[in-house]
């Protein structure tokens, strides 16, 4: 049993609200693009099909996906050896920067291709760092709290970070859409909105600094505090540890596969599909991205009482079930019809987060303190990289945008089978030692375990 009496109740709250904060505003930078993709589209690339400019959006959203691992690599190992607060501080600002700077590029009619190639290459330096805050920051929470409570936070930390972020962004949306309505936000408001990043870097810079290190990491437990003698990521490619990354891979990308494909497509599927005006379309996105915090936390919350695998199994189905038949019955719907939009939309992403917000947890279970960052860092980035270019394959499959409601509820349930398939091959990780051990393996674990005192 983890000793962690060590640890106030007030280091818990202010790791817990660190990574919450660099969860929400990791995913704030990243999701800014999904609100401007219909936008920056015909301004980067002036092709003829709606569906090629929306592809190039949505490939430069992958390209920053791709880069994460890249991220992770650097981030994690740094993280593993020389602590979880550090890595943060240096990868939130780097999002924060790159991210600004995007508001800064030229069109297309101005710097002709070097308006596309220097866009993307921005996307492409803001995956790396993006990579690093995903490998410190929920590390930094569930290496903190007692093990009775991981799972709701790592509810809290996946489901309410993300949700943040969203209604963040969402909020953001919302002001600059009214302050530069109609072609003001095809020339200016747009711009804003990535500047934004700046104001996200410098607040959760400001909480970080008064964040404590991760209790594990720093060595408060006398049998917890090995750091890593050799490269992390070594490690983690090793035949050891090669099987448990593999498995954790299918998982995560069938999980992010579920949420690029709704919350994360949203935006889009909102005005190309629907017709939403652009204000109206953040609102509901915020209220949406509420119900996004709610599944996060209820799903982590049962995920402490029967276990991650059972979790990922006992809602995945229903949600396979339902979410698929709801979104081409969403997509008949007009920008008439706001409520009941905003409640088939609210179903599906509470049914997605619910399903699968235990999924960071059951990452840093899977591997010891001195590669605890690494690991959960490259099996959460490189899933998300595969599974963030599903949005991609929807609108390349998409001769017409009428097309694309057929084609979102295909690929979606392509890869709810995915995410049900890794999780039926994963064994359960509720109630394990999160102390560092010296060899892989999977560690009996029983219902009273599950349970013990933090």
């Amino acid at each position: 049993m983890e000793r962690t009496q060590d640890v106030g109740r007030r280091q818990v709250v202010s790791a817990g609200i660190a990574s919450v904060m660099g969860w929400g505003m990791d995913l704030y930078d990243l999701m800014i693009i999904l609100y401007v993709a219909s936008t920056i589209g015909p301004l980067l690339v002036p092709a003829g099909s709606t569906t090629l400019q929306l592809a190039f959006v949505y490939a430069s959203f992958a390209v920053t996906l791709i880069m994460r691992p890249a991220g992770s690599a650097v981030f994690g190992s740094f993280a593993d050896r020389n602590g979880r607060k550090k890595a943060m501080l240096v990868a939130i600002t780097g999002v924060g920067v790159s991210t600004a700077l995007m508001g800064l590029v030229p069109t297309y009619a101005v710097a002709g291709v070097a308006a596309p190639l220097l866009f993307v290459l921005l996307r492409l330096v803001q995956g790396v760092f993006v990579g690093g805050v995903v490998a410190s920051t929920h590390t930094l929470g569930t290496e903190t709290v007692g093990p009775r409570h991981r799972g709701l936070m790592s509810g809290l930390v996946s489901g309410g970070g993300a949700g943040v972020g969203a209604v963040l962004a969402s909020t953001v949306f919302f002001v600059v859409s009214s302050l530069f309505p109609g072609e003001a936000f095809t020339t200016v408001g747009w711009r804003v909105m990535f500047l934004s990043g700046l104001l996200a870097a410098a607040l959760s810079f400001f909480v970080y600094r008064r964040t404590e290190e991760s209790p594990l990491w720093a060595g408060k437990d006398e049998q917890a505090g090995p750091r890593a003698s050799r490269s992390p990521l070594r490690t983690l490619f090793s035949p050891s540890y090669r099987p448990i990354f593999l498995v954790n891979l299918v998982l995560v990308t069938g999980g992010a596969s579920l949420y690029y494909l709704t919350v994360g497509f949203f935006p889009t599927f909102f005005d190309t599909t629907i017709g939403l005006p652009k204000t109206t379309a953040a609102a509901v996105l915020i209220v949406i991205n509420l119900a996004v915090v709610l599944g996060g936390v209820l799903g982590g919350m049962l995920s402490d009482r029967i276990g991650r695998r059972r979790t990922f199994l006992a809602l995945g189905i229903p949600t396979l079930l339902i979410v698929c038949p709801l979104y081409l019955l969403t997509s008949t719907l007009t920008g008439d019809d706001v409520a009941l939009v905003l409640l088939l939309c609210a179903i599906m992403g509470l049914l997605m987060m619910t399903a699968t917000a235990p999924i960071m947890i059951f990452l840093n279970e899977r591997f010891p303190t001195a590669i605890r960052a690494t690991g959960t860092g490259m099996s959460w980035n490189a899933g998300y990289a595969l599974g963030g270019m599903t949005p991609t394959v929807v609108t390349l499959l998409s001769p017409e945008v009428a097309d694309i409601p057929s084609r979102v509820t295909a690929v979606f349930a392509v890869m709810a089978v995915l995410f049900l398939l890794g999780a039926a091959i994963a064994p359960e990780t509720a109630g394990r030692d999160l102390r560092a051990v010296d060899a892989p393996g999977e560690q009996p674990v029983g219902p009273s375990a599950e349970h013990q005192p933090s």
